[in-house]
């Protein structure tokens, strides 16, 4: 026998008109604004890579978590893709949800405090049509994120102009969601068709490995506050492209990986902390700085907020 499943019919859902949000367009930057000071010695080698790597025609992968969004910098990350600096960009469910709903509305962004005390967190009917536009892109072999990039840029989005999904759609850059199924609000909705999820996700995920595949040796990795989506999904690809390019006898192994994070890391990072500390278990850590760069490659590390770093970055690629 089956086991009892919960009825998603008897869910209320509210309009994002009634939702408080806590972000809102006055914190997004313009590329002329301010931003948090941010300096490394090794960000100017980062950025000689990026425009190395793409000089040569490799991949410019960006991974991202759904706080480099809320941070503010999306037109920051929107004119390196309109540039071609950057070639490929990939983050998980969050990044996608936020990514929508400010081109939606101009805000974005709920306090989970405050709502899942009520049982209304993530219960917000605009936001469910996520669901609508990847089940629609399924029927068409779409993938996740380009699926809602297409929704946002043909739709009526008052500020698609903000969204990094539109833009990638626009511009012909692969954009990919990788998502677990639970992880997110829009899977608590009656329209969530979690086979449809699955199925624009894993083409995601296919379609990264491919850019791997054709671009990575020579190109760059840079992963933006993702712990454990960005390097998981990350090595799995690289295993394949790896897979299959040492058949056709050649390799993918030199290339650079840059993670930015928060995670106080210190001493050798070309080596892999021990196993009695809590850094060994930072994922990024160990899979982007030390393990698949091994054979080859460099890596850095970068500490600090995504509304500090990512315009640091910008202004040295385009400067």
């Amino acid at each position: 026998m089956p086991y009892p499943a919960f009825d998603r019919s008897r869910l209320r859902l509210r309009s994002l008109c009634e939702r408080v949000h806590d972000l809102s367009l006055e914190n997004w930057l313009a590329l002329d604004d301010a931003a948090p000071p941010f300096a490394h010695p090794d960000l100017p080698a980062l950025a000689g890579r990026i425009r190395a790597a793409r000089e040569r025609g490799a991949a410019v992968i960006l991974l991202m978590g759904g706080h480099v969004i809320r941070a503010g910098v999306s037109r920051h990350l929107i004119d390196l893709v309109e540039r071609s600096l950057v070639s490929h960009i990939g983050m998980n469910g969050a990044g996608a949800i936020h990514d929508y709903e400010l081109a939606l509305i101009g805000a974005t962004t709920e306090s989970v405090a405050r709502y899942i005390g009520e049982g209304q967190f993530g219960l917000w009917a605009e936001t469910g049509r996520i669901n609508d536009a990847v089940a629609a892109g399924v029927r068409e072999g779409l993938g996740m994120g380009e699926a809602i990039g297409r929704a946002i840029a043909v739709g009526s989005f008052p500020h698609a102009d903000l969204s990094l999904l539109a833009a990638c759609y626009r511009l012909r850059v692969p954009a990919t969601v990788h998502v677990g199924i639970g992880y997110d609000i829009i899977h608590e909705h009656a329209n969530c068709d979690g086979a449809a999820l699955g199925a624009a996700s894993y083409q995601d995920f296919l379609v990264l490995a491919q850019t791997v595949l054709d671009g990575l040796e020579g190109g760059v990795l840079l992963s933006f506050g993702t712990a454990v989506m960005g390097p998981e999904v990350f090595l799995k690809a690289l295993a394949m492209a790896r897979n299959v390019a040492r058949q056709e006898g050649r390799e993918i192994a030199h290339f650079t990986t840059a993670v930015f994070d928060l995670m106080p890391l210190a001493g050798d990072l070309s080596h892999e902390a021990e196993k009695d500390t809590p850094q060994y278990y930072f994922r990024p850590y160990k899979t982007l700085l030390v393990r698949t760069v091994a054979g080859g490659g460099e890596s850095y590390y970068f500490r600090g907020h995504h509304r500090a770093t990512i315009p640091a970055l910008w202004r040295l690629l385009v400067g």
